[in-house]
């Protein structure tokens, strides 16, 4: 199945700010509150999400990018904790204008030839589909059964929300009202839980 159902689009955004952290409302609107490498959504995360710059700011421990271009809204991507530590300074060129080659690098998750890169099993694990996807999928360890948990969620709460509201809709004579209660106060306790989540 597809990797992700939308690729995230930044907006021409060209403003000075004073740290790249002022941009990060702006990524979490582009990014739809999204990793753009794992596609997580911030929802069903414990640690907040972070920015990655795409081309790092940092390479071999020397400056890589000049104070100008690490605010550079173009170059900056909204991240889960554990893609960002994990692509870290990582950039095989050495080169920033030379984002991946020989099947080593990466690919700007804004652009549309990252959905290429991998795919989902039904169970949510992410698979890659390319020499590139699979270069990737090790740097970013896109291994890690969190994102299948985390899919697993979302999928679930789309169901369950889907469900909920098909429920409410059923007069009584059509459904005990005992099956329905109980059902419904299913639902509500499985959000309960979900929401606990961010707060662990």
């Amino acid at each position: 199945m597809s990797f992700r159902q939308q690729t995230p689009k930044r907006r021409l955004i060209t403003n000075i700010v004073a740290h790249y952290s002022d941009h990060r409302n702006d990524l979490h609107i582009d990014f739809k509150g999204r990793c753009g490498y794992c596609n997580d959504i911030h929802t069903w995360r414990v640690a907040s999400f972070e920015i990655d710059h795409f081309i790092p700011r940092m390479k071999d421990k020397k400056p890589f990018l000049t104070i100008k271009t690490e605010t550079d809204y173009s170059n900056l991507v909204y991240s889960c904790k554990s893609c960002n530590n994990s692509k870290s300074n990582k950039w095989p060129s050495n080169d920033q204008n030379i984002h991946n080659q020989n099947n080593e690098g990466f690919i700007d998750p804004c652009e549309d030839e990252y959905n290429d890169q991998f795919t989902r099993l039904n169970n949510g694990q992410i698979r890659p589909t390319t020499a590139l996807g699979n270069w990737i999928y090790n740097a970013l360890k896109l291994h890690k059964p969190q994102h299948e948990v985390i899919w697993s969620i979302e999928q679930a709460t789309e169901l369950i929300t889907e469900a909920k509201e098909l429920l409410n809709g059923i007069s009584d004579e059509d459904l005990a009202k005992k099956t329905k209660d109980s059902l419904l106060a299913f639902y509500d306790k499985y959000f309960e839980y979900t929401n606990q989540l961010g707060n662990i």
